[in-house]
């Protein structure tokens, strides 16, 4: 059995580039990705490249925005991530986790939208100290 260490993981999501989008909490594959590998490391690797991406949001110049803005998609690769865990792990601990982290996470991140709609909306420009 092969050994992949974390970074080679990350890399090979960043190498693979932008092929869906989980804003739903569902991964979605381009049309043209039926043909994509579909192993649990390149799925982990798609799951964290799209979380990745989807953080780096520009400063809004309110913090409690940008927190929000943050760690929604870091929530919702979460997701993503213990959904390919319940599609390939066999340990009853580990899927049991990967449930609960489903659930708390979907939680969260409607806590996190309901606070942006009620957040005024910030100006473009970053806070000074």
């Amino acid at each position: 059995m092969k050994k992949y260490s974390m970074m080679m993981v990350i890399g090979a999501g960043f190498a693979l580039g932008s092929v869906g989008y989980a804003h739903d909490g569902h991964m979605h594959h381009k049309d043209s990705d039926h043909t994509a590998d579909q192993t649990f490391h390149a799925q982990m690797s798609r799951a964290m490249a799209i979380m990745d991406r989807e953080m780096m949001v520009p400063p809004s110049g309110d913090a409690d925005r940008d927190f929000a803005a943050m760690m929604i998609p870091h929530h919702q690769g979460a997701i993503d991530m213990a959904r390919i865990q319940l599609q390939f792990g066999k340990d009853p601990v580990l899927r049991r986790l990967a449930q609960g982290i489903i659930v708390e996470q979907q939680q969260e991140i409607d806590v996190m939208n309901r606070q942006l709609a009620v957040l005024p909306v910030a100006s473009t420009q970053p806070a000074r100290p």
